[in-house]
């Protein structure tokens, strides 16, 4: 099921800024049993974005209650919010007063394997590089061409591929944030030029120093992914993928994953 501005209906006006530009802004949800899982991150990322991006914001209780529309009577769904400027005339200047548009889409849980979470999924390195741009680092604006790109790179058996900057800095996977163990403590790649700034990264990042788990953010390269003692993937449809392999180097899993998955809305898969 889909809702434009709250109607039941699955076409966009052509004109719409974000078909022509990727001028908006999503967020993919986990809803369980009609509760949004981890609302409040969401929403507060969905409210910075509009406000770094000039789009006016929706009322959070008018959205809060659509996606409980698209998700009831079912155990697990996934609700997309997306976020448009809206329709406007041919050329990027934005014209004054142009009404915002929301659209929501209701899809099937993913049918991931138990397997990837208990077990590790299996990584590669893709060739596809993401500019620098700090403006929109950390954003998840709709233009998502570099992992687009990236995904298309392999049709094998590897379940996510791994991505660097221009600089050659591992920055995240083309479906999730990347985080490193060394010496008992996560590493996750800073966002200040490029990347999407993940509700499920954060949520790591915010608590795991409370589960006695320091946390660094800084720059990351090759070699300390390969020197990384594990590493592990996070998102919210997925909560944490260990990495069984990548690039030909086996790793362990992490005898942190139990108590990160403590951390609430990390036990999804």
């Amino acid at each position: 099921m889909i809702l434009v501005d709250g109607v039941a209906q699955s076409q966009v006006d052509a004109t719409d800024r974000n078909l022509h530009y990727g001028d908006g802004l999503f967020e993919t949800l986990a809803v369980f049993a009609g509760e949004i899982r981890c609302w409040e991150d969401h929403w507060r990322r969905l409210s910075e974005g509009c406000q770094r991006l000039g789009l006016p914001c929706p009322d959070p209780a008018l959205l809060e209650h659509e996606v409980s529309e698209l998700s009831k009577n079912t155990d697990r769904k996934v609700v997309k919010i997306l976020l448009t400027r809206g329709s406007g005339p041919r050329g990027y200047r934005v014209q004054p007063g142009a009404a915002p548009r929301r659209i929501l889409i209701a899809n099937d849980w993913p049918d991931h394997p138990p397997q990837h979470a208990q077990e590790g999924v299996r990584v590669r390195l893709c060739q596809t590089r993401l500019g620098h741009n700090p403006a929109l680092a950390g954003l998840k604006h709709c233009n998502r061409l570099e992992q687009v790109l990236a995904r298309q790179e392999w049709q094998d058996e590897a379940e996510e591929g791994l991505m660097l900057d221009l600089d050659g800095n591992v920055i995240e996977g083309t479906m999730s944030n990347v985080f490193l163990v060394r010496e008992n403590t996560l590493v996750t790649p800073a966002l200040s030029r490029c990347g999407v700034a993940g509700v499920t990264r954060q949520r790591i990042i915010d608590r795991s120093p409370k589960l006695g788990i320091p946390v660094e953010i800084s720059k990351v390269g090759l070699e300390q992914v390969e020197e990384a003692q594990a590493l592990f993937l996070c998102n919210t449809l997925i909560g944490l993928w260990p990495v069984r392999s990548f690039e030909g180097r086996d790793y362990p899993l992490s005898d942190l994953l139990p108590t990160l998955r403590t951390i609430d809305g990390l036990e999804v898969s």
